[in-house]
């Protein structure tokens, strides 16, 4: 049992680390405010081998290791979030539903233009009355000769306005077992964008609205049994959330810490108080546990496909830990950290 990184781990983790501070942290922080998305830094990672690492080779991927997508994730996510959007679009979602269920014609017709970061593609899952329980789906599909007609609604899209494919969970019948998957292209006949809605992040959401949607029988991606199917990948979507929400943390902690070093209060700085010190102290440890949780799940998981206990135990750790360590960081800045115009 190692609990280091390998000596091509290090060096992958500088290089990314490096690459990110020179591609993509001049505009860094901005996309959000300017209502943008970063097509451009999408096509950068593209060009350098970084949309499709966790893919296999024939499908036009890398095949590396999930751990390797993982520290690549944090480094870019560290640098710039949304950035680090395009990054999850490529590795870690929907598109890992596609490259393990969809048909040999159409990954060929979808895949290219997803991994050369020119379209995105997300999962279509929680329904505004089932939400995330997917064991409840309430939307509706039926094959009629060589079309699937999709009845129904989804809602809480990532880039909801500004994907290209949906891969749509959906019921072929009025059984749990009966839940599959199928590919809706943006130009669907029957197939509307509901309107978009930002959130407290800045993210744009949008439901999607599907009456006698119809698209070709070959876009089915799981005509059956899809909830054990469809969320062992999706396991693999978790945890690049979970990268993320840890990148994201460890940024905040990084500011802070910086912060409290340069800050001076009564004559000395902020970071010799040990009421601050305290708080560090415990930002730092969770960060620690967090990140061992997150590289158990994503190196067992380059043994087949993640363990589901422990991603859940790696995101539902993470995910709290990020908004403290957050939340802590926020009052090490004080009033400061309240303030739009600081990336905290």
């Amino acid at each position: 049992m190692d609990f280091n990184l390998t000596k091509e781990q290090q060096e992958l983790k500088q290089w990314a680390r490096d690459f990110a501070q020179e591609k993509f942290s001049a505009k860094a922080y901005t996309w959000v405010k300017n209502g943008e998305v970063p097509w451009e830094n999408a096509k950068i990672l593209a060009e350098h081998g970084l949309m499709g690492m966790t893919l296999p080779v024939e499908d036009g991927g890398q095949g590396m290791p999930l751990i390797d997508a993982m520290i690549v994730m944090e480094e870019v996510a560290k640098v710039c979030p949304n950035t680090a959007d395009m990054l999850q679009v490529g590795n870690f979602g929907a598109i890992r539903q596609l490259a393990a269920y969809g048909s040999k014609s159409l990954k060929a017709r979808v895949l290219p233009s997803i991994l050369a970061g020119e379209k995105l593609i997300s999962v279509a899952m929680s329904e505004p009355n089932a939400g995330s329980a997917t064991t409840d789906l309430r939307t509706r599909a039926r094959i009629e000769g060589d079309k699937v007609i999709i009845n129904g609604s989804k809602v809480f899209n990532t880039h909801g306005p500004h994907n290209s494919y949906y891969v749509v969970w959906v019921r072929f019948g009025e059984g749990v077992k009966t839940s599959g998957a199928v590919l809706v292209e943006r130009d669907a006949p029957g197939f509307r964008l509901g309107k978009t809605e930002t959130h407290m992040s800045g993210e744009e959401h949008c439901a999607l609205y599907f009456e006698d949607c119809e698209v070709p029988a070959e876009n089915i991606l799981v005509p059956e049994d899809g909830f054990r199917k469809l969320f062992t990948f999706f396991n693999i979507e978790r945890l690049g959330n979970t990268a993320r929400s840890l990148a994201l943390a460890q940024s905040a902690f990084d500011m802070a810490v910086k912060h409290a070093k340069e800050r001076e209060q009564f004559g000395r700085p902020l970071a010799e108080f040990q009421g601050i010190q305290w708080k560090i102290a415990e930002m730092k440890m969770k960060l620690d546990a967090g990140r061992l949780l997150l590289y158990r799940a994503a190196t067992n998981a380059d043994k087949g496909t993640p363990s589901p206990l422990e991603t859940a135990i790696a995101k539902a750790y993470v995910n709290t830990t990020a908004f403290e360590v957050a939340h802590e960081a926020v009052q090490i800045f004080g009033g400061y950290g309240y303030s739009t115009e600081y990336p905290l």
